[in-house]
């Protein structure tokens, strides 16, 4: 069975999509069998994996509401030994057209049950929003959501909303949904303001920080503009050190020895 992890963030430019790219990576250099799902209309994971957004045909929007298997649209990078089930332009419309659908908020979780026994983890990036697109991947993550925080002020406001919209999923329609964890980003350890917010987050989510730090990194900005993970871009660089870290700390903490 597969490991659904959902990463979400209402907040845009947290390094929602920089974390599931490069998380997925290093976990299928440690020989995971990892599949990173792009429900996001940016498409930004979908880029940042080197595939043209534009020439995509058919991607997540026909496993949502076009009764298409996910399996026919799953892409391979050999090279980085990892899979990608794509974002394309027909998502856009989606969150209109999923209004009117029956079991609107689980189409992904139904879509993604196809799909237990081929990998080891199943990784969603969801949109910058708290529409039906990111309610289908809270639904999904079986395992939990992974939350990336970045460290600086207005972070902490919008961690507060998706609590809030977290216990109201719970509540309301999923009460096993979980925080997995959360995931420092943009960590500048020479400003006052990153160190307090680091202080804050831990004081929210005692026990549910990653130990793992992800910096501030040019290397890491780069990366995606190349169509590629730090892990093959700059392997030696403090962000591929942080995002390997968080493998392992992950690796470890869901496959304890013995």
């Amino acid at each position: 069975m597969a490991r659904i992890y959902t990463l979400v963030n209402q907040k845009g430019g947290v390094g929602k999509t920089t974390t599931a790219i490069n998380l997925g990576a290093y976990l299928a250099q440690h020989g995971q069998r990892v599949l990173i799902v792009d429900i996001d209309p940016q498409a930004n994971a979908t880029s940042c994996l080197g595939i043209d957004k534009h020439g995509v045909e058919q991607g997540s929007y026909q496993a949502l509401l076009g009764g298409v298997a996910p399996t026919a649209l799953i892409l391979k990078n050999e090279r980085l030994n990892l899979s990608l089930l794509p974002s394309s332009s027909a998502l856009a419309g989606s969150e209109v057209e999923l209004v009117d659908e029956d079991q609107r908020e689980t189409r992904l979780r139904t879509a993604l049950d196809t799909l237990q026994d081929q990998y080891d983890y199943i990784l969603l990036d969801c949109p910058p929003s708290l529409g039906l697109l990111t309610i289908n991947g809270l639904m999904a993550a079986q395992d939990g959501v992974i939350i990336p925080v970045q460290c600086e002020y207005l972070a902490l406001e919008g961690l507060g909303q998706l609590t809030e919209t977290i216990q109201k999923v719970r509540a309301a329609l999923y009460p096993e949904l979980r925080v997995r964890g959360v995931v420092l980003t943009m960590f500048d350890r020479r400003t006052n303001l990153a160190n307090d917010v680091v202080a804050e987050v831990n004081r929210h989510f005692p026990e549910l920080v990653f130990k793992a730090v992800i910096p501030r990194s040019i290397r890491l900005a780069e990366a995606p503009s190349y169509g590629l993970p730090i892990s093959a871009y700059a392997p030696d660089s403090v962000g591929a050190k942080a995002y390997e870290a968080l493998a392992q700390e992950i690796l470890a903490e869901d496959q304890p020895l013995g």
